[in-house]
């Protein structure tokens, strides 16, 4: 057993195998998943485990070069908002909710937490740590 960093087998084994520019995105328990992305289903209940718990949990194990967030997250999730603006030093690109949902297809994998607040959502643009 892993004594840092992710435990999850799925999450730990998408974070190893991401290259630079690969996208990995944390979502709420309503995001939609595309057809063809996988999927890794943390939620147990609702709020459980949250956006925030699991957003560091990835963070604190991956090189990040930008995020991407839904601009309907200033206004509809100031809580939310507050956190990744507070969270990250990296740039953060906004796009609209559909947009981001578009952009999700791209992605290796998505998170599926227990958040059931909106645009509790973000994606992950994985850097390199050279």
């Amino acid at each position: 057993m892993k004594k840092h960093g992710v435990l999850n087998s799925e999450i730990s084994k998408v974070l190893a195998d991401l290259g630079h520019t690969d996208l990995i995105v944390i979502g709420d328990a309503g995001l939609p998943v595309p057809k063809g992305v996988m999927k890794i289903d943390l939620a147990l209940k609702p709020g459980t485990p949250s956006f925030q718990e699991v957003t560091e949990v990835v963070a604190d194990d991956m090189h990040i070069e930008k995020i991407y967030l839904a601009t309907e997250i200033k206004e509809q999730n100031l809580e939310q908002y507050e956190f990744m603006k507070t969270r990250f030093t990296q740039d953060i690109q906004f796009l609209s909710h559909e947009d981001f949902k578009k952009l999700t297809a791209n992605a290796k994998a998505i998170i599926r937490t227990g958040e059931t607040t909106p645009y509790s959502n973000c994606i992950l643009q994985a850097n390199v740590f050279f």
